[in-house]
């Protein structure tokens, strides 16, 4: 005689309910533990050579502002570089670019940024643009530490080694401006740049 198996009654909709938000509660608790892991150490590697270039347009260059111009030039195009090469990098390991973590790197990294913007203003008024390469690779450093911290190890380890660089940029004589400024933005992107597409793909 064939055995008879009873129905399974089915889940409460709360039940249901309650499960999906459990769910959701995982999901974006994994992804806010996440790391961001699209950043190129290919397109480090070609911001640090932009910046050579730059460096040497600006120490060619017989004007503050033509100077500073340069350089803001730079940091555009940098950012473009930075941009465009994470998006491929995202692309080919399937991942989305824009994440939790691509959210706080972006928080975190903005606001030295924006007060790195606002005191070039200051300096370039009050005439004290020989401050200018010391600062800017600070707070830059200071933002990588902080944006660093959602991403790979090597990260914030390059935003110390700005901080450095820029630390002692302060206290340098500023005919030496230019050449820090291709030591920090040129060389340690380079090398950076380097270790990262070694150890991270790309």
């Amino acid at each position: 005689m064939t055995r008879v198996l009873p129905l399974r009654p089915p889940e409460p909709p709360e039940m249901q309910a309650r499960a999906m938000d459990n769910l959701r509660f995982i999901r974006e608790t994994m992804e806010a533990a996440a790391t961001f892991t699209a950043v190129s150490g290919w397109g480090t590697v070609v911001i640090g050579v932009t910046a050579i270039a730059a460096a040497a347009l600006a120490a060619a260059s017989h004007s503050t502002t033509a100077w500073i111009v340069i350089w803001l030039c730079e940091a555009a195009l940098s950012v473009a570089i930075s941009v465009y090469t994470m998006a491929l990098k995202a692309r080919a390991a399937k991942l989305p670019l824009w994440s939790e973590p691509a959210r706080k790197i972006l928080f975190s990294f903005a606001p030295p940024m924006m007060g790195g913007a606002l005191l070039t203003l200051v300096f370039y008024q009050r005439d004290l643009v020989s401050l200018l390469p010391g600062v800017w690779m600070l707070l830059y450093g200071i933002g990588v530490v902080a944006a660093g911290t959602f991403s790979v190890r090597i990260v914030p380890v390059m935003g110390v080694a700005f901080m450095l660089v820029g630390t002692i940029a302060l206290f340098a004589p500023s005919s030496l401006s230019t050449q820090y400024m291709a030591a920090g933005f040129g060389g340690l992107h380079l090398f950076f740049g380097t270790l990262i597409a070694r150890r991270h793909g790309g």
